[in-house]
């Protein structure tokens, strides 16, 4: 809020924080009763507000009372704004302007999960917490798998998953940990246990919920804006809308809209026309007809009317809420398995509810006060992440600390309740194969279905000659084309971000490459360690389908062909947050087929290991110099 405060609308918006200049309309309601509005603009600017984002809306500058709403659906020329209650009649208008808004609900619920461990019920975990717990570790000896697909060291984590009272499933890059934890869930419920599915995105959510479902009794809790499509039959919002009760409640909340409607009409009583009158001094005085301290007695007839409608309403709004808790109760009570982000699971919705066991997946995006919010309402924890990916994002210098997650703590406190996944189902082995010693001791190996991807296998024709044929060559599955200080970095004035117009023009050439080859844009895949280069790729490269993102935004991702661009070149051998080699993990293993990177080999190859990577191309690959 302080931003929003500071700045004005036309640097927000050129900071991708807010659109100016909407015109809204009403289209309809969403499940629960809620308002959507199409916001559209011809010139829509590019933001950074996306589908779940919690928004402000208001005529000029907003402010904490401006009334609030979810990216329901975002467009090229629209943006579609989910309301929970009627919004005010002014976002109909025209001269609209939208804020990215960041409230402390999440914050909120880490407290309350913190504060939590004081009690004595939680001393058992607060011990584990700390590392002075012994939990049991234990294997379950036979057992009948739902998925006959799962490999070997899979199938031992699931066995694993079941006779343990805390276990960490370490997943490297497309060895199935989502897959392998779903398994591990549906036969927590064949034993009869009630399960608590959490992550700390709604993506990943939605993810673990396409797995389980038809399979168990899945409910996914959350706002139905950040749901995806995809999976509305088992949301919670959807199921509500079969009940009995829930259905005469919307029918209460209609009849309160009516009522609010009429209400209008008549004069609210504010301070200047109380003058000191309460409610029912009010509500008598005008069945007397008599004025009172210069109100005339019309003007408290309407304020009269105005609170006999008020009081109907809060009767009204009461019974409502009693019949929407008590379906919300019915349909939960009836799930075996509850999935939700981390921040949810401590909403009122699930706030009497207590599982067997808490399952936290992609662990390792989730600072430990997030998993906190799930783990008070269980007994018994079950992991899955890969810390040697990227940590989670934390702004602030002085809680980095954050960036050790719990997932990676426990790992080094109970190595004995670990156990990480080895065959990947994603890369070519030439792809895997670097990652794989330089990150995971060497343990990865692609299963035989992968192994020898290529992009021949998509059908692809050479129809490129020089240079460019030998980066495009599917036999060529690992490139690193070495810019031997000819394309140095630039940067923007007053920026802290980098860019490299050489290198972007060479990403742009093998797009346009590999799309004359017969690739298609979904194919491809651009990533950059610094945002600045993000968005000089974005202004050259037009090709509907085509992502191009930093890598933060690229991890949980995979495209059959990855362009990495490392941006850095200068002559004193600085790489700034390149450093950090899990940003580099990360990059390289998001591609299936092929793998292409552009570098300077005289910078980034002061750090031994991307010296390692290039030195490992040139003999597994292809390596070009400019």
């Amino acid at each position: 809020m302080e931003e929003i405060k500071k700045l004005s609308g036309k640097r927000r918006e050129r900071l991708g924080r807010a659109i100016l200049n909407l015109s809204g309309k009403f289209i309809g309601r969403a499940l629960g009763g809620a308002y959507l509005v199409k916001f559209s603009r011809r010139d829509m600017p590019d933001t950074e507000i996306s589908v779940g984002d919690v928004v402000l809306v208001s005529l000029e500058k907003p402010t904490e009372r401006s009334p609030q709403a979810t990216v329901y659906e975002k467009g090229k020329r629209y943006i579609i704004l989910h309301f929970s209650k009627k919004p005010p009649k002014f976002v109909y208008g025209k001269g609209i302007r939208i804020d990215l808004y960041a409230n402390d609900i999440t914050f909120q619920r880490m407290l309350e999960a913190l504060h939590l461990l004081k009690r004595d019920d939680f001393y058992d975990l607060k011990m584990l917490l700390l590392g002075k717990a012994h939990p049991e570790i234990g294997e379950i000896r036979e057992m009948n798998f739902e998925n006959r697909r799962l490999n070997e060291i899979q199938r031992r984590a699931v066995k694993k998953i079941l006779a343990s009272s805390i276990f960490l499933v370490h997943g490297p890059p497309g060895t199935g940990k989502t897959t392998t934890l779903a398994e591990g869930i549906i036969q927590m419920v064949k034993r009869g246990e009630k399960i608590l599915a959490t992550t700390d995105s709604n993506v990943a959510v939605d993810n673990l919920v396409e797995k389980l479902a038809h399979r168990v009794k899945v409910v996914r809790v959350g706002h139905p804006a950040r749901i995806s499509k995809g999976i509305i039959e088992h949301t919670l919002d959807f199921i509500l809308s079969k009940e009995i009760d829930y259905k005469k409640a919307q029918e209460i909340w209609e009849r309160i809209d009516e009522l609010r409607e009429e209400q209008s009409k008549y004069r609210k009583p504010t301070p200047q026309w109380r003058r000191g009158m309460g409610d029912d001094e009010i509500v008598y005085l005008a069945n007397t007809s008599r004025s009172y301290r210069g109100v005339p007695a019309q003007t408290i007839k309407e304020m009269a009317q105005w609170i006999k409608i008020q009081r109907r309403i809060d009767e009204l709004a009461k019974k409502a809420k009693k019949m929407e808790e008590r379906a919300i109760k019915r349909v939960l009570e009836k799930a075996e398995v509850i999935c939700t982000t981390n921040s949810t699971a401590g909403s009122d919705v699930l706030r009497d509810f207590y599982f067997d066991v808490v399952v936290i997946d992609e662990a390792t995006q989730a600072v430990e006060p997030s998993c906190l919010i799930p783990m008070v309402k269980g007994k018994k924890f079950i992991m899955a992440g890969d810390h040697k990916q990227l940590p989670p994002t934390v702004m602030s210098l002085q809680a980095r600390d954050l960036q050790r997650t719990l997932f990676e703590r426990w790992i080094s406190l109970y190595p004995q309740a670990s156990l990480t996944l080895r065959v990947q189902y994603r890369m070519n082995e030439k792809i895997m194969q670097f990652p794989s010693v330089k990150f995971y001791n060497g343990l990865l190996e692609a299963h035989r279905n992968v192994k020898n991807y290529t992009l021949w296998d998509l059908g692809i024709e050479l129809k490129v000659d020089g240079i460019m044929k030998e980066i495009i060559h599917p036999d060529n599955v690992v490139v690193f084309i070495d810019t031997q200080g000819k394309c140095p970095e630039v940067q923007r004035r007053g920026s802290t971000s980098y860019e490299n117009p050489c290198e972007a023009q060479w990403v742009k050439n093998i797009v346009d490459g590999l799309i004359t080859c017969g690739l298609k844009t979904k194919h491809i895949g651009i990533i950059t360690p610094y945002d600045d280069q993000v968005d000089l790729l974005r202004s050259m490269i037009f090709q509907d389908g085509l992502e191009i993102k930093s890598v933060d935004g690229f991890q949980g991702r995979e495209k059959e062909v990855i362009i990495i661009s490392f941006v850095r070149s200068n002559n004193y051998g600085d790489i700034g947050f390149l450093s950090d080699l899990r940003r580099l993990n990360v990059a390289i293993t998001r591609a299936k087929r092929k793998l292409i990177m552009l570098g300077d080999s005289k910078t980034i190859g002061k750090n031994e290991t991307y010296r390692d990577l290039i030195a490992y191309v040139s003999q597994n690959g292809k390596l070009l110099r400019l």
